[in-house]
């Protein structure tokens, strides 16, 4: 395990760190010319003839605010201004932890529905006192909570360590509510989002996002797998939205031998400029690494994933990444609020720009080029983008990284039978399986509540679930079976037999619902995963990896 300096300056995290960057700061001393001094003139004197003369009274202080947010606009997608009351909620947000009740729950649907308590973190103030996974949320301090959404909750849930809050649950079987005097403690949020092993020698490990405890998740889950007999790892960045900078680079030196760039970034101003490298001892870097990327994997994942391309560490599989590489500090403001602006760009080790071209801060052409999942054809892309690896490899720039293995929009298709997508196309898997769980909750937990594993490895979707299922199906989701000689052409109508030929996959996928239901997210991705088309894709390729992995030894 290896302990780096945290280098914390990437998006919203950093304010914890950075205090007073322009605190006693005269304004003369930011101004680099004449020019820059009058455009500022004239923004005051706009200011103030707006204050002034508007038709209507303004509010100064929203003014002030989208004139900033106006600016920032300008300049590029990542650049953004925090107002005060969002920076304690940002800051939350990549400590690892906060002042909470402890449970996991599940928003009301309607407004005359309540949320429903789905579990309870263990050891935590709720379950201590004995909240349950089932409990409907019906007030928080004595303040009415139905039909109250997730944010509204949140917000009444969680405070200071140490508080106390009232919760009132209804739970099925009893008669009369029940009250919960909380007293909030500090709650871990982690980001693994799930590890296991796929077979004998396969580990698994999905990064949900790089907050400040995700090196130490990493570590634990590693060496857990690696106990477990795991001989390859296949690291799911897909969706992983990156995070923190230090945590993304840590995560890449486990599995880099030492001595190697991870990462740099260059900007204006030279002290902007850095090099990330690698440490010896790293406790995976020379068994074979498989990286499933996708067009959600931004920043700390394109840091990863661009490192161990670069280096010839591991084979990138699934779609182009997003492309967020522009550094952003965070300078805080007189009020507490934040101007988080891009000072720098982050480069892989080849020197590609990872960074997706963008025209000001035009958001709906740069997000366009996010869909794009084509196969890369090396003929029609110029020299100037195209690098080298360690090892000779050629491997292309101009925004993201692209996988080495590229799964397109042909390859899902081709997987996901019409009627399996039209079932998850219109999530008639999470609405089914929320419906059916909620009126068979107390047999099911009674059955299966400490017995995940022989559920992973005995339930099977009997046939009352399955009728069950498509009866739904065809209600709620305008699903109908026909036979084949009477199959329309309209959109909804499938040919009976299908069903029968994907049974499997849709068996797995109400599975895998089900398994959330009783033991929490996690639960899913092992059954998940068995369906997914850029999983089993890149189960293929480990004779490549293996080629890579052999590259590292000297």
């Amino acid at each position: 395990m290896r302990f780096k300096s945290k280098k914390l300056y990437l998006i919203p995290a950093l304010l914890l760190l950075i205090i007073g960057t322009v605190l006693g700061m005269k304004i003369e001393s930011l101004l680099s010319g004449n020019d820059t001094f009058e455009q500022l003139k004239k923004l005051e004197d706009a200011f103030l003839v707006v204050d002034r003369h508007y038709v209507e009274k303004v509010d100064p202080k929203h003014l002030s605010e989208s004139a900033i947010a106006g600016m920032l606009k300008a300049l590029d997608p990542h650049s953004v201004f925090i107002t005060a009351e969002e920076v304690a909620e940002v800051q939350e947000g990549y400590r690892g932890s906060f002042g909470g009740i402890g449970i996991w729950f599940e928003p009301a649907a309607t407004e005359k529905d309540t949320a429903k308590v789905t579990s309870t973190i263990p050891d935590g103030p709720s379950e201590t006192l004995g909240v349950l996974a089932g409990d409907r949320i019906i007030a928080i301090n004595d303040s009415s909570a139905i039909g109250m959404n997730s944010n509204a909750i949140q917000k009444r849930l969680k405070g200071p360590v140490g508080t106390k809050v009232k919760m009132t649950v209804k739970r099925p079987g009893v008669r009369q509510p029940l009250e919960f005097v909380i007293t909030r403690d500090r709650i871990p949020l982690y980001s693994v989002d799930s590890s296991y092993m796929v077979d004998d020698e396969t580990g698994y490990i999905r990064i949900g996002r790089f907050a400040m405890t995700t090196h130490q998740e990493f570590v634990s889950h590693l060496r857990e797998l690696k106990e477990q007999g795991m001989k390859r790892l296949i690291l799911d960045l897909r969706s992983n939205p990156g995070g923190i900078k230090s945590a993304a680079v840590n995560v890449a030196d486990e599995l880099l031998k030492g001595g190697k760039t991870i990462v740099y970034t260059r900007g204006r101003n030279p002290e902007e400029n850095e090099v990330d490298r690698s440490t010896p001892g790293g406790l995976f870097e020379e068994n074979p690494v498989i990286v499933l990327v996708n067009g959600g994997s931004a920043s700390g994942s394109e840091i990863v994933a661009g490192a161990l391309q670069d280096h010839d560490r591991a084979l990138l599989v699934g779609q182009r990444t997003f492309g967020k590489a522009l550094v952003q500090r965070p300078f805080p403001l007189s009020d507490g609020s934040v101007l988080q602006i891009t000072v720098s760009r982050y480069f892989t080790p080849a020197g590609r720009l990872i960074q997706t071209p963008y025209k000001d801060g035009d958001l709906e052409s740069y997000f366009e080029k996010k869909m794009e999942t084509r196969k890369l054809d090396l003929d029609h892309v110029p020299d100037s983008l195209k690098f080298r690896t360690d090892h000779g490899r050629i491997v292309v720039g101009g925004g993201g990284i692209m996988p080495d293995v590229v799964i397109t929009r042909d390859t899902t298709l081709s997987f996901y039978a019409p009627l399996v997508s039209a079932v998850r196309e219109r999530n008639l898997d999470i609405l089914f399986v929320r419906d059916w769980f909620n009126r068979h909750e107390r047999m099911l937990r009674d059955r299966w509540k400490d017995r995940r594993e022989d559920f992973m490895a005995t339930f099977t979707v009997g046939p009352e679930m399955w009728d069950a299922f498509w009866a739904y199906a065809e209600k709620e989701g305008d699903i109908h079976l026909v036979d084949a000689d009477s199959a329309r052409a309209e959109e909804g109508y499938f040919d009976r037999a299908d069903v029968g030929k994907h049974r499997e996959v849709l068996e797995t996928l109400l599975k895998a619902r089900l398994a959330q239901r009783l033991y929490r997210s996690e639960a899913g991705y092992p059954l998940f995963n068995r369906i997914e088309p850029e999983f089993n894709e890149a189960l293929k390729h480990w004779p490549e990896a293996a080629r890579l992995a052999a590259m590292q030894t000297p």
